[in-house]
Order: C-alpha cells, then sequence, then structure tokens
C-alpha cells in the first residue's frame, strides 16, 4: 500500500508534502485533500502519469481530469485566454470550488486526454493542497475514486478504492470541510453553458472564447 501521512501533524505534514512532491516528479500518483472531497493527483506535464491517473480511475481518454493550481499565475500561464469574465470569476470565487473552462495555451506539451483544447482549471481552497500544488506546480486532478463509485470523503474511504496504485496518501481529514471563505467572497454564481449536472463537469460544456466568458462548474471533479 501506498505510503500514508496524517496532515493534522505538523512534521507529518511537512513529510508528507515533500514526498507527495518528490512522488509527482517520478510520474507517480498521490491523493490530496481538497476543499471538495479527496482528489487523485498527477502531475499534468508528465503524460505517462496522467495516463496512469485514467487506469486506476478506471477510464479511457474521452474523460480527462481537470488541472489544479496553487497561484492564479500559474492558471494564467495554462490557458490562452480568460475571456472578458474570467479575471473577475478569480477575483471572486478563487481559492474555491469554482472551475472554469477556457481555451487551453497551445504552446503547451502537455496530454490530458480529449480535451478538445480546453482545460478545466481550479484553484481550490484547502491549506495542503495549495501547499503542495505550489510546490509541485499544476497537477491533473480527479476524484479520489473508481469510475462509478462515490467520491473519496476521507483517505480510508480513497485508499480502499485505489490501493497500490497510489504513492502517497495524504490524510487531512474528512471532507468536506469547514474551511471559511474569504471575505470578499460570496456563493459562486450558478453554472453558465453547462448540461444536466449527470454529465461531466466541464466536458460538455462549450470552450471559452474572447466574446463569451469561461465555462464555469462549481465542482472541483466528477465521478
Amino acid at each position: 500500500m501506498g505510503r500514508r501521512f496524517d496532515c493534522s501533524d505538523p512534521d507529518q505534514r511537512t513529510i508528507g508534502l515533500m514526498e507527495a512532491a518528490a512522488a509527482a516528479r517520478r510520474g507517480d500518483l498521490l491523493v490530496l485533500p481538497t476543499d471538495t472531497v479527496y482528489g487523485i493527483g498527477a502531475d499534468a506535464f508528465t503524460p505517462e502519469a496522467v495516463t496512469k491517473l485514467l487506469e486506476a480511475k478506471g477510464r479511457g481518454r474521452e474523460m480527462p481530469p481537470p488541472v489544479l493550481v496553487g497561484t492564479v499565475r500559474a492558471a494564467s500561464a495554462l490557458v490562452d485566454d480568460l475571456g472578458p469574465y474570467g479575471q473577475d470569476l478569480i477575483d471572486a470565487f478563487w481559492p474555491g470550488p469554482l472551475t472554469l473552462v477556457c481555451k487551453a495555451n497551445r504552446a503547451l506539451s502537455w496530454d490530458l486526454g480529449d480535451t478538445k483544447g480546453t482545460v478545466a482549471v481550479r484553484m481550490p481552497l484547502h491549506p495542503v493542497a495549495l501547499d503542495l500544488l505550489k510546490e509541485t506546480g499544476p497537477m491533473a486532478v480527479s476524484s479520489a475514486n473508481r469510475s462509478g463509485a462515490p467520491a473519496a470523503t476521507t483517505v480510508d474511504e480513497a485508499e480502499e478504492q485505489l490501493g497500490d496504485a497510489i504513492e502517497v496518501y495524504l490524510d487531512g481529514g474528512a471532507r468536506p470541510p469547514t474551511t471559511p471563505r474569504p471575505p470578499s467572497s460570496t456563493s459562486p454564481p450558478p453554472c453558465r453553458g453547462c448540461c444536466g449536472a449527470a454529465r461531466s463537469p466541464w466536458r460538455s460544456c462549450a470552450a471559452s472564447s474572447v466574446t463569451s466568458p469561461p465555462t464555469i462548474d462549481r465542482r472541483l471533479t466528477d465521478d
């Protein structure tokens, strides 16, 4: 089984973040807490790692993962254009459970799957996730569960479903947390341009353009 670190213990948190970052650099998988559910993460710029992620979940390239970032600057480097509303949404709702779907920066060398030229990007409101992402850079992250199974809300549930496919498990307690939103923020706006909630949270949406706002979705991950 993968190594597990209790992030409520300062020493284990420090070691766990170091080990998780090292695992990501090697192209291995890790499980991390977010402000919604637990996520399974891989280096977004290592195609073999993204393939491992999809295989661990039991899905194909037609269901590519979103990308989590630790800074707004990192997000800006991933997209071709935020459109006229993207920066306002970021200022209002990041970090937090708001995913923006934009046209991906065509200069980037990566392979998340069949994205049709888009990328779903989010900055989570969770201290462990943010510290890790600032160390690793952008990570492909999907919910830590086998496809079709319930998303993991504890590290035990993630480990039960994913087992030895994961190198490092970061235990941040039960999800969802009670992490407060910054005082300047309110609830995220309703989803724009998305189909029904039973469908993918971002692949069913149209890509953003200069003349239209980025597609948005409240959820971090899909099933």
